[in-house]
């Protein structure tokens, strides 16, 4: 397929985003609900023969020059680097993020490549003490890997798997979300503009159920990395498994955010309404269930209360907005859902008309058991909760099927290696919400996920470990 595939539109209400038209994709701008392009879908005869020429160039690839794949990332990256506000409009109009969000993402474009070009000199084996010989390993590249990103996060995310399987000698195959393919197209581009081979990186635009399945069942990709889900997850991984494919996955969270009565509780409250609210809570990450000791319960939810009515959502492109609208109506519908009539809550506004806008929620009445308590509504929703003690913060931090993300606070520091320790999360903070750093390693527990991304490993996850004995007995 071209890499240049989108079609700009004249602006058109379109009101049925989720319509399953198996030619094209529509892409709509959640702001106003207006076509913003439409984009040719990808076939199983166009994913074969992506694989088909991905294989040729990634043998050619795998065999340069360690210092030239570095070279060439670099020099991706500086391209990315400087298209960053380009990329970044083309965010907002596809994905209603706020113009100071998608900067951030193209940028961390360019920084994953940066990190990963660090990392292709230094990819290296071992030297193992045998007897009869020596003993040494080698890292080599999987061949083909199938990223399925996902619509919250487009550009950073695909990044996570694009930007390490190239460094390690590999060729990738991108699936953007149905919603979200203009900036995996551009990337695509600057790819080709940047010296990357030609098919080395291709982009895939379709449906999960065409598209996605035909990467996932590909005999040819070695390897499939997908963030979105817990459901989707799941069949992703029994597909996988039937053919013994290498699998990384990155699902749902309902991350704990929780507050200890000798925290610095104006901090807390001062950064908690972002934690949740950032990127209108579509972000697995998101601190959705804020935990508050008894006995400051009352004076957090006064501290935390104008901040989030406060909140300033609206157009994207305002340098003055701090949330956006969601991806779509039927994303809108499922976050309605939850807030149900017969619950309390803390709100803030949201504009009228065109858009998929929902304004700061905070549930103050939600027993713990209760499905927006409990579930992943991936909307600017959460609840706050009181726990007792220690004890009973940790029980309800881990009531709940994932364990992906969360935080705590508190100026004791033993209580924070101790509560950091029993809570059942991959990525946790103290005094903050930092979740996801390119050089750390980012993963979750239970239902959130297996594997690992990001960090000093990520180059690893997309090699095979081969071991070589070479005997020196005469």
């Amino acid at each position: 397929m071209a890499h240049r595939t989108a079609r700009p539109e004249e602006p058109e209400r379109h009101h049925v985003s989720e319509v399953l038209d198996p030619v094209r994709l529509t892409v709509l701008n959640p702001a106003t609900e207006e076509v913003v392009a439409t984009v040719p879908t990808a076939t199983r005869d166009d994913v074969d023969a992506a694989v088909v020429r991905a294989a040729a160039a990634q043998r050619g690839w795998a065999a340069a020059a360690p210092a030239d794949r570095a070279r060439l990332l670099r020099r991706f990256a500086a391209v990315v680097d400087a298209h960053v506000e380009e990329l970044a409009l083309l965010e907002v109009r596809e994905a209603g993020h706020t113009l100071g969000n998608a900067r951030w993402e193209a940028g961390n474009v360019r920084d994953l490549l940066d990190f990963a070009a660090g990392g292709v000199e230094r990819l290296s084996g071992r030297q193992i003490p045998v007897a009869g010989g020596i003993d040494v390993t080698f890292l080599e590249p999987l061949g083909v890997i199938g990223v399925i990103a996902p619509w919250n996060f487009p550009m950073p995310i695909a990044a996570w798997g694009l930007a390490p399987a190239l460094a390690a000698g590999n060729a990738v195959l991108l699936k953007p979300a149905e919603t979200t393919p203009l900036t995996a197209l551009r990337l695509a581009e600057l790819a080709l503009e940047a010296g990357i081979p030609e098919h080395l990186f291709q982009v895939l635009p379709g449906h999960g159920s065409v598209t996605g399945d035909a990467l996932v069942e590909h005999p040819g990709v070695a390897k499939i990395v997908f963030t979105g889900s817990t459901g989707v997850g799941k069949r992703i991984m029994a597909k996988c498994a039937a053919r013994v494919k290498r699998v990384t996955l990155e699902l749902g969270g309902k991350s704990p955010n929780i507050v200890f009565a000798d925290a610095d509780l104006e901090a807390a409250a001062a950064a908690a309404p972002m934690a949740f609210l950032d990127n209108t809570g579509q972000d697995c990450c998101a601190r959705t269930r804020i935990l508050v000791q008894r006995s400051v319960y009352d004076r957090f939810l006064a501290l935390v209360t104008p901040g989030i009515e406060s909140v300033v959502v609206g157009d994207p492109l305002d340098e003055k907005t701090q949330m956006g609208p969601l991806i779509s109506r039927a994303q809108l519908d499922r976050v309605r859902s939850y807030v149900t009539d017969d619950l309390t809550a803390v709100r803030g506004s949201a504009p009228e008309g065109p858009g998929f806008w929902y304004p700061p929620t905070l549930v103050t009445d939600a027993a713990p058991t209760a499905p927006v308590a409990v579930e992943e509504v991936f909307g600017p929703v959460a609840v706050v909760l009181p726990f007792e003690d220690e004890e009973d913060a940790v029980r309800l931090a881990n009531a709940t099927e994932y364990g992906l993300s969360g935080s705590l606070w508190t100026r004791d520091v033993g209580r924070a290696l101790r509560v950091s320790r029993a809570v059942a999360a991959g990525n946790l903070s103290v005094n903050s919400h930092s979740s996801v750093r390119y050089w750390t390693p980012f993963g979750g527990y239970k239902q959130s996920g297996l594997g690992r991304e990001l960090g000093p490993d990520a180059l690893t996850a997309f090699t095979e470990t081969k071991n070589v004995f070479i005997s020196t007995e005469a």
